[in-house]
C-alpha cells in the first residue's frame, strides 16, 4: 500500500501537482490547503492579506476528483474566506482533501477540529483553525483494516514552539483516531503539523506507539526550494510498530509545493 501526504500550497505549482498526483499511484492521497471555489469562473484566484498576494488554483479539489476518477473523494474545509478575480470577490473554501483507491473502501471514518472551529466568514484571525480527518480502510490483500490519520496543524505567529493550543490539538488528535480505529488495528499518522522535531505532541501520539519516520530515518528537510526559511522541518510520517515499511521518501524532485511530499510504501 502507497500513502502520500502533501500540504498541496493551495495548486500554486498546478501542473506539475497534477502531474505527480496521478502519476504516483497512491493508495491514499493525504493533501492539506486544498481550495475549492463554488462560483469560480477562473482557473486562478488571488488570496490577499495585508498587501501579500498569492496566486490559488480555485477549484482544485474538483480538479483532483476529475484526474483521479478511481478514487473516493472527502474534503474537510476550515473556512470560508475571501479569492479574488481582479476586484471581484468570491467565497471560497479551504482545508484537508483526502483521495483513496476504492480498491481499499472506506469502512469508517470522522473529522474534526483540532483547533477552533468552522469559519463562515473570513478564515480569521490567527491561529486560524485547523481540523483532522481519520480514515479506517480495509485491506483486501492482508485481510485486515488499517486506519489513516492527517492534520493541519495550526500555525502560530509566533513559531513553531510548544504551546497549550499545540497540546490541546494533539490531544484532540488522539481523541479523533480513537474514535475510528479498533483494537488491532495498525495505524499512520501524517501531515502538515508545523512543528519541530521534540515538540511534545510527539509525546503525546507516543502513547498510540506512533513513531515519527522523518527524524528515526534522520531526514532533516521537508521543503523545498520554493520555501527559503529555517527550520525546515513542517511535515511528518508516524507509523505504530506492526506497520513493515518497505520504503520511506521525503520526495526531493519534482518539485510541486513549497513542501516536500512523504511518501510511504507498506507491506
Amino acid at each position: 500500500m502507497r500513502i502520500v501526504s502533501l500540504n498541496a500550497w493551495g495548486g500554486r505549482l498546478h501542473e506539475p501537482l497534477m502531474r505527480y498526483l496521478v502519476d504516483v499511484n497512491a493508495d491514499v492521497l493525504c493533501l492539506q490547503e486544498v481550495v475549492r471555489t463554488q462560483d469560480a469562473d477562473a482557473g486562478w484566484l488571488v488570496y490577499r492579506d495585508h498587501g501579500v498576494e498569492l496566486p490559488q488554483r480555485a477549484n482544485l479539489f474538483e480538479e483532483l476528483k476529475a484526474a483521479l476518477p478511481a478514487y473516493d473523494a472527502f474534503f474537510h474545509p476550515v473556512a470560508r474566506g475571501d479569492l479574488f478575480d481582479g476586484d471581484r470577490r468570491l467565497f471560497s473554501e479551504f482545508g484537508l482533501a483526502t483521495f483513496v483507491r476504492r480498491t481499499h473502501p472506506v469502512i469508517a471514518q470522522a473529522a474534526r477540529f483540532v483547533h477552533g472551529d468552522f469559519s463562515s466568514d473570513g478564515y480569521g484571525p490567527h491561529p486560524r483553525s485547523r481540523n483532522a480527518h481519520c480514515i479506517r480502510l480495509f485491506d483486501y490483500r492482508r485481510g485486515s483494516p488499517i486506519t489513516i490519520a492527517h492534520m493541519h496543524g495550526l500555525r502560530d505567529l509566533e513559531g513553531k514552539g510548544d504551546t497549550p493550543a499545540r497540546r490541546h490539538q494533539a490531544n484532540a488528535l488522539v481523541d479523533l483516531i480513537g474514535q475510528v480505529r479498533q483494537e488491532g488495528d495498525r495505524l499512520v499518522v501524517c501531515g502538515d503539523f508545523n512543528l519541530l522535531p521534540g515538540s511534545e505532541t510527539f509525546e503525546i501520539l507516543g502513547r498510540l506507539g506512533l513513531i515519527d519516520l522523518v527524524t528515526l530515518r534522520g531526514h532533516d528537510d521537508t521543503r523545498t526550494s520554493h520555501y527559503r526559511k529555517q527550520p525546515r522541518f513542517a511535515d511528518y510520517m508516524l507509523v505504530t510498530p506492526d506497520i513493515e515499511v518497505i520504503d520511506f521518501d521525503p520526495v526531493a524532485e519534482p518539485e510541486v509545493s513549497d513542501h516536500r511530499a512523504l511518501l510511504l510504501d507498506i507491506r
